[in-house]
């Protein structure tokens, strides 16, 4: 399967790139490699294969949410640049 040039702007137009003449062509080999490595799946018996939603098993290592003091506003500001009262001041949009 190989992919046209007018395939790869279209996709860079819906991606919002800008590409010269040699990114499109450059692109256009990239991408046609890429689909011919995934095409090679469909290839594979994978009839005894459980559909998984990623490859490794994953599980949460976070830490416990648990509660805890924070600082309090003269240390949160301690640093500010600029504030007024008990918030950061910044330039208006």
């Amino acid at each position: 399967m190989a992919i046209s040039r007018d395939e790869v702007v279209h996709v860079a137009r819906l991606a919002r790139l800008e590409l010269a003449g040699e990114e499109l062509d450059r692109f256009a080999g990239q991408l046609d490699a890429i689909l011919e490595a995934v095409g090679k799946v469909s290839e594979l018996d994978l009839s005894e294969v459980e559909p998984t939603l990623h490859p490794l098993a994953l599980s949460n290592v976070w830490a416990q949410d648990e509660p805890r003091p924070s600082l309090d506003v003269e240390e949160a500001l301690a640093n500010a640049p600029d504030r007024e009262d008990d918030a950061f001041r910044v330039p208006p949009a």
